[in-house]
């Protein structure tokens, strides 16, 4: 099975993808269909949950294909009675939590945080460096 080319391979996992849908088709023959206990049989985000905690406490990587299954469960059949998409933009973001427990929206490098910032590789005007040579 091929896969539209949408981002580098270093920033999506095939393997984690596949793992989702074979732990999915184990699931539909051992359990039955998604549909007939999600949402109103089973919580999904509680067993997302556990399954986090789980990781937390082993690494064991497995566990984290199961929180993305049972976070694709709630999607297709949520419990929240408020469920909806609705596209966001960057600003809405709660941003990403650095090892030192910050939260921001920065860019991984500072080349790439003033591209973030309206800047580019050749230009430093309206990004993170305040003047040339920065």
């Amino acid at each position: 099975m091929g896969r539209i080319q949408i981002a580098p391979d270093t920033e999506f996992s095939e393997t984690f993808v596949e793992g989702m849908a074979a732990r999915m088709a184990m699931s539909y023959f051992k359990y039955g269909a998604v549909a007939e206990a999600y949402p109103l049989k089973r919580d999904a985000i509680a067993s997302l949950q556990q399954r986090l905690l789980k990781y937390a406490e082993t690494g064991n990587t497995e566990w984290l294909i199961d929180v993305a299954n049972f976070a694709m469960i709630e999607f297709m059949h949520p419990r929240h009675p408020h469920a909806h998409f609705s596209p966001t933009d960057a600003d809405e973001s709660p941003g990403r939590t650095h090892l030192d427990g910050r939260v921001s929206a920065e860019a991984n490098t500072l080349s790439r945080e003033n591209i973030r910032r309206g800047g580019s590789n050749r230009r430093t005007d309206g990004g993170f460096y305040t003047r040339e040579g920065d």
